[in-house]
């Protein structure tokens, strides 16, 4: 069974069809087709579903898709510890990041990692959280950046620990509290990040947990649309303390959300049974250099 099939496959079904996957491995898409069919004919049964221009496995594509993606993970760790007998001359990085806060996180260690290695290559997914580990998972990324609590089969290093700030108009008549708690939110319209995201899944199971469904009238992937939105008067968003302290629209105000079981804890996380690179090691160690102690809890901020 070649590997190269096996990365065809696991591409058709990450990317949801052949032409994104022909894209994303650089190759035609009479090729990703042709490895498709030799891999159907090897094993006998088929392993995709189309339905319209949509692509699913079948069931035998799920096992072949968890089997597949665990031997090209263990391709890559193989290549990585070849790579480590060089030490950090050269090598592969390959990091997934959120959508949110990592230009004020990562951004700036990015460049110092550059700096520091200038023979790694340096590979970047942005995805949610919830998507990330799934990867994680599926060995296609060594390190995520996740928020905190994470499942068992992970191991995490705390980056940035923050609380959440409830952003609304200035003339929001609950924008002069000093704090609020979620309760008094039941009746609020929200717009959120999407169903994707770790905090989308922590706010409403934090909502549920206090008896009531929140009411979400927008939801969306990218910062500034959330914060336009608030702007607008649609509903109001939970963001975490260190992108509202950037400065932002006149005419909103932030006002801290007091529920200790709701933050933004931020870490860099990684498969337990996965090998570490001496690449992902020493990013992991200008993290630690890098990581500032957990700042106070703070007052309304307005903007």
């Amino acid at each position: 069974m070649d590997l190269r099939t096996l990365r065809a496959f696991v591409e058709v079904v990450r990317q949801g069809g052949f032409s994104p996957a022909a894209k994303a491995l650089f190759v035609t898409q009479p090729t990703i087709s042709k490895a498709i069919r030799q891999l159907e004919d090897e094993l006998g049964i088929p392993l995709l579903d189309r339905h319209g221009h949509r692509i699913t496995p079948s069931a035998a594509g799920d096992i072949v898709l968890r089997h597949a993606s665990r031997m090209l993970a263990l391709r890559d760790e193989l290549k990585a510890e070849l790579q480590d007998l060089a030490g950090l001359a050269r090598g592969t990085l390959k990091i997934g990041l959120p959508l949110v806060g990592s230009s004020l996180l990562f951004a700036p260690l990015f460049t110092r990692y550059r700096q520091q290695h200038p023979g790694i290559d340096i590979q970047l997914s942005e995805h949610g959280s919830l998507q990330l580990e799934t990867l994680l998972r599926a060995g296609q990324l060594e390190l995520a950046a996740s928020l905190l609590p994470v499942a068992d089969d992970f191991d995490f290093q705390v980056v940035r620990r923050e609380p959440l700030m409830v952003l609304m108009p200035a003339s929001h008549p609950l924008a002069g509290r000093a704090t609020l708690r979620l309760n008094d939110l039941r009746d609020e319209p929200l717009v959120l990040q999407e169903s994707g995201f770790v905090m989308h899944r922590m706010l409403r199971q934090a909502c549920t947990q206090r008896g009531f469904e929140p009411t979400i009238a927008a939801q969306s992937s990218q910062v500034e649309f959330l914060i336009a939105l608030v702007a607008s008067g649609l509903g109001l968003a939970f963001l975490p303390r260190l992108i509202i302290d950037k400065p932002r629209q006149t005419g909103l105000t932030a006002v801290l959300l007091d529920e200790p079981d709701i933050r933004w804890d931020m870490a860099m996380v990684w498969h337990k049974e996965a090998y570490l690179s001496q690449a992902a090691q020493a990013w992991l160690a200008l993290l630690a250099s890098h990581t500032p102690a957990t700042p106070p809890t703070g007052e309304a901020t307005s903007r």
